[in-house]
């Protein structure tokens, strides 16, 4: 036989075998069935963290298959699960998907695929699934220098179960009963670090008899005979009673440093109060006091020449070796509001003044942008600054009023209304707290709110529960909290162990956003396990909380009519 013969017969044997094979069922149609599937866009385009959204899916059978298409996701993100009715299709057809998110769903935008499956073919459909917080918008509200056992001798708190003490130990091991003072006074208590190693003691929290007196600029001050071991009387806060009351107050919320505003201010946007970025010179160390030297009350990149601040190395256990470095106040270290930027996600910062201590930004290069250079910078002109800093911190009440509110806004006080100590006028506090949370209460952002009330630091006043101690400034004393959203648990006492860094972890969580800078060692607030992430203070499946306005001796209309200057509430 030929080789041209041969090459025939073979082609004709292979033809009858394919044919064969198809009239006994096992062709192609059958064993790679061919289809096309497509999913409309999910509905609606973005739920909330334990919504769910539908798309219509279409199975299209080719070739007249009319085999079984069995139907999948891929790629959902944690907490998301999906479900399909019909769950498969014979041939053509179509099918609702349903996907469920969980409380636990990190927010944020994620690509997923349906998957079609018949036989050896899989082919698939792409979709978004956007998820956001039930929280749209977050204010921290950051006032000065107080403590709960100073701040909160409520009964109605303390009789659910708030750890508030009414007396304290001094170094004798003698019990001092707390004695009632006014909010505004004409002296101050020292907090800076060495007074906070005082006060501790070793963890026995008897030392606040130690703490120096302060009386600022005043030759004639007339302090408490048993300072600091005092409480506020209660007619002079009873809006803050009013808002822990009938929200959730914590605690057992601790200030991440053990020292005064400046590094305070620095860790409630940060994480930390290190001088430089991770992996650069002192990036070990962190800003330990407020600054000193030349003309002390302008500060930051608007510091003059020959001004310092100490830095503490908190990895060494001395006190009289671990606060010895210095360093210009000008850092550059990464902050939250970078994260914010990077997902185009608004923020401002409201504060009434530009170079002073209590003014975070201030002090970080590459959101102030100063000009001239350090240390003959006169002005904060950067991009971010103009984008996002705003001098003026009544404008909160008119961006609100006029729906211009950032997602994340954090408010700084002027003197007057910080809760600061030293100044007889520094009583109008907690008319502006309750001011600015009932505009936002009687605003449309009230749905989707929560509002944080924390204080940057101790200011010398006693309490009476000693702080966990993780290195040589981490962490400080207790400061009061109070959690405002119609998300937060109502009249609860929260116990869980929270700090600077746990509001920033909220952030994060809400806005879907990484860690501040998870490389960094020490590890920033944001990244420690050792506090929470103020979790327990909210219930999201809870009804919403309808909101009740909170009766204060000021409002806001008084605070836009205030003509007084802008005053620091700290230079201490």
């Amino acid at each position: 036989m030929t080789r041209h013969r041969m090459k025939t017969v073979w082609i004709l044997f292979v033809a009858a075998l394919l044919g064969c094979l198809d009239a006994c069922g096992g062709g192609s149609s059958q064993t790679n069935p061919n289809f096309q599937i497509s999913a409309a866009a999910l509905s609606p385009a973005a739920v909330t963290a334990g919504g769910s959204a539908t798309s219509a899916i279409t199975v299209a059978a080719m070739g007249g298959s009319t085999s079984t298409v069995t139907l999948a996701c891929s790629g959902l993100p944690s907490g998301a699960t999906c479900s399909f009715v019909p769950g498969s299709l014979a041939g053509s057809g179509s099918s609702q998907l349903t996907v469920n998110t969980s409380r636990a769903t990190t927010p944020g935008s994620y690509k997923f695929a349906v998957q079609g499956t018949s036989g050896l073919t899989n082919n698939s459909a792409p979709l978004t699934l956007a998820v956001q917080s039930k929280i749209q918008h977050i204010v921290v509200i950051f006032q000065e220098n107080r403590t709960p056992d100073n701040l909160f001798q409520d009964p109605v708190l303390i009789q659910r179960g708030a750890d508030i003490q009414n007396y304290g130990v001094n170094s004798e091991g003698a019990t001092v009963p707390l004695t009632p003072i006014a909010l505004g006074i004409d002296w101050d208590n020292d907090h800076s670090h060495p007074s906070f190693t005082k006060m501790y003691d070793g963890g026995k929290m008897d030392g606040a008899g130690n703490i120096p007196l302060t009386c600022g600029n005043w030759n004639d001050c007339h302090p408490s005979p048993n300072r600091p071991f005092n409480y506020v009387q209660a007619s002079d806060v009873q809006p803050y009673y009013a808002l822990a009351e009938t929200y959730t107050f914590g605690d057992r919320m601790f200030q991440t440093n053990e020292g005064p505003s400046f590094p305070a201010h620095q860790f409630i946007i940060s994480g930390t109060s290190a001088p430089s970025p991770p992996g650069q010179t002192n990036s070990n160390f962190f800003v330990a006091e407020n600054a000193a030297g030349t003309t002390p009350g302008i500060t930051g990149c608007l510091a003059a020449a020959g001004q310092y601040i100490l830095l503490i190395d908190p990895a060494n256990p001395d006190p009289n070796t671990n606060e010895t470095e210095q360093s210009f106040p000008c850092y550059d270290h990464p902050t939250l509001t970078d994260l914010l930027d990077t997902q185009k996600i608004t923020w401002r910062y409201y504060t009434p003044l530009a170079g002073t201590l209590w003014t975070a930004p201030n002090a970080v290069q590459h959101i102030c942008g100063p000009t001239p250079q350090p240390p003959n910078a006169t002005a904060c002109t950067g991009a971010i600054w103009q984008q996002s800093v705003v001098v003026n911190n009544k404008q909160v009440f008119t961006d609100i009023q006029n729906n211009q509110l950032a997602s994340m806004t954090w408010v700084i006080p002027s003197g007057p209304e910080s809760d600061h100590a030293g100044t007889i006028d520094a009583n109008e506090g907690p008319g502006w707290v309750s001011s600015i949370v009932n505009a936002i209460g009687a605003s449309p952002y009230w749905s989707n709110t929560a509002i944080i009330i924390t204080w940057d630091d101790w200011g010398g006043w006693y309490d009476h529960v000693a702080p966990s101690i993780i290195n040589s400034y981490e962490y400080g004393f207790r400061v009061p909290l109070i959690v405002v959203s119609p998300y937060a648990k109502p009249a609860y006492i929260s116990h869980q162990v929270n700090d600077f860094g746990s509001i920033l972890k909220f952030i994060e969580q809400t806005f879907g956003l990484p860690e501040v800078a998870p490389e960094a060692s020490p590890a920033y607030a944001d990244a420690l396990d050792t506090t929470g992430d103020l979790s327990d203070c909210f219930n999201f499946t809870q009804t919403p909380l309808t909101f009740h306005a909170i009766q204060a001796k000021q409002n806001a209309t008084y605070f836009l009519k205030d003509t007084r200057p802008p005053s620091p509430p700290d230079d201490d």
